[in-house]
């Protein structure tokens, strides 16, 4: 069963030229000359690559019906990370770079998930937001304040460097944003 633009939602996935695109946003745009269009924001989920497209109202693709699967991140071993699957307790190894630049944030016991269609594994989703705790902070110098927009390294638990406000020191507890590595707030005092 095809589906076409008018179908389209937030969320639903479909193969196109034998890659399996997720829509992030769209947007039917019916101009007073020509035809209509669909303007949309795709993902393509094996490289998570965003990119927008447009398309003529009424192309037809075939729909792709994307399961989460749901796993605990266990160990790393070098380049490869250790998963277990939290249904059939199955541990599987995967390279880092199939998890993206995210994977510097995972600490054991973390939960990802697995986007799987037909039952081969397409991509994985981390948590947007992580707790960590800073393990190592470059010394504040006096003077420089967390209102004055100054920032200095630091390293947290997983061993990934953040950049932190002059107030940080080791033992806090911070959340960072996985999707781009920034420091959000500090969650806990050391």
């Amino acid at each position: 069963m095809a589906i076409d633009t008018s179908d389209f939602t937030n969320g639903m996935a479909f193969y196109m030229d034998g890659e399996v695109y997720q829509i992030l946003e769209f947007q039917h745009v019916k101009p007073g000359k020509g035809g209509a269009f669909v303007r949309t924001r795709l993902k393509k989920v094996k490289s998570g690559n965003v990119f927008e497209k447009t398309f003529r109202s009424g192309e037809k693709f075939e729909p792709c019906f994307l399961e989460k699967v749901a796993y605990q991140y266990l160990f790393r071993t070098g380049s490869e990370l250790t998963l277990m699957d939290l249904d059939s307790y199955e541990q599987v190894s995967v390279a880092e770079d199939q998890i993206g630049d995210a994977a510097r944030f995972l600490k054991e016991e973390a939960e990802i998930q697995a986007l799987t269609a037909d039952g081969e594994v397409l991509g994985y989703e981390v948590p947007n937001f992580v707790e960590l705790k800073v393990i190592e902070a470059e010394p504040g110098v006096r003077g420089n304040t967390a209102s004055g927009g100054v920032l200095k390294g630091a390293t947290v638990e997983t061993g990934a460097s953040v950049q932190v406000p002059m107030h940080i020191e080791e033992g806090d507890v911070i959340k960072v944003d996985t999707r781009n590595g920034t420091y959000l707030e500090r969650v806990s005092k050391g």
